[in-house]
């Protein structure tokens, strides 16, 4: 029997993490129930919207940070609800004064309020800059095999394709396109926006991605705090899967037993 396959750890900006799924915390019906969703999945990297959660912007308002604290999580500020660079650029600077110099950040650049699907336009013009000032970018964008490599280039420290359309529960639409990203990366590459399901989440670790973002799945779920746990086993399953590798598949039968030395 040959020994298994040696994992290597998650790493985003030089820091090594145990899970490979991270977690929004937007839609959920109370502050309690976001907590609890949270510490079900397991997950160690936790994105805010900063235009639409207080993490200090807002003195005198409920603070998600009292909930979901920055010295058991990393926080990943993100630039949800922007539509275009200079807005994202501005956001981006802004979590950053609220945490203390923090410059892990997820960039999304939306194209209409319809689609959400990323402007890929502005989130590379927004990259570069970022890069430049110093952020380590994590970046939303397209399945499109070229933008990615070229957002690598800049200098993002992970591309981050949709698999559907942002709160679609789709799944994974494209998988042909995820695999040729995957092949290409030369940084970590995390699925991001259209988990529906646990499968969906085990689809996307099965092909090789590094890691899978996920709120709406959880967060809409008939019952979030359990959705959260399935999402946690379902990332690891993926990836176990990944590791081994699966059986080619075939078009006829193949007997499980072998047939040679059947008693006659």
């Amino acid at each position: 029997m040959c020994p298994a396959p040696h994992d290597k750890p998650l790493t985003l900006a030089g820091r090594t993490y145990n899970s490979r799924l991270l977690v929004g915390t937007g839609k959920y019906k109370d502050m309690d129930e976001t907590r609890a969703a949270i510490e079900a999945s397991g997950a160690e990297i936790v994105t805010v919207a900063v235009r639409r959660t207080n993490i200090g912007q807002n003195p005198g308002e409920p603070n998600l940070l009292d909930v979901i604290s920055p010295e058991r999580y990393t926080i990943l500020p993100n630039t949800a609800g922007c539509f275009d660079a200079l807005e994202a650029v501005r956001t981006c600077r802004l979590a950053r004064e609220l945490l203390d110099g923090h410059s892990l950040v997820k960039l999304e650049v939306l194209a209409d309020q319809k689609t959400l699907f990323p402007n890929v336009i502005e989130t590379l013009k927004a990259a570069e800059v970022l890069v430049k000032d110093g952020f380590d970018v994590m970046v939303y964008t397209s399945d499109d095999p070229i933008i990615a490599r070229q957002l690598a280039e800049i200098g993002c420290i992970a591309v981050m394709p949709l698999a559907g359309l942002i709160g679609t529960g789709l799944g994974i639409c494209n998988p042909y396109n995820l695999r040729i990203i995957l092949e290409e990366a030369s940084v970590p590459v995390l699925v991001d926006a259209g988990v529906g399901t646990a499968s969906d989440a085990a689809i996307a670790m099965e092909l090789g991605c590094d890691a899978v973002l996920m709120n709406s799945a959880i967060a809409h779920a008939g019952h979030p705090v359990l959705m959260a746990k399935a999402m946690k086993y379902a990332i690891e399953a993926g990836r176990l899967a990944y590791l081994a590798g699966r059986m080619p598949k075939k078009l006829y039968a193949s007997a499980s037993s072998p047939l040679e030395g059947l008693i006659r």
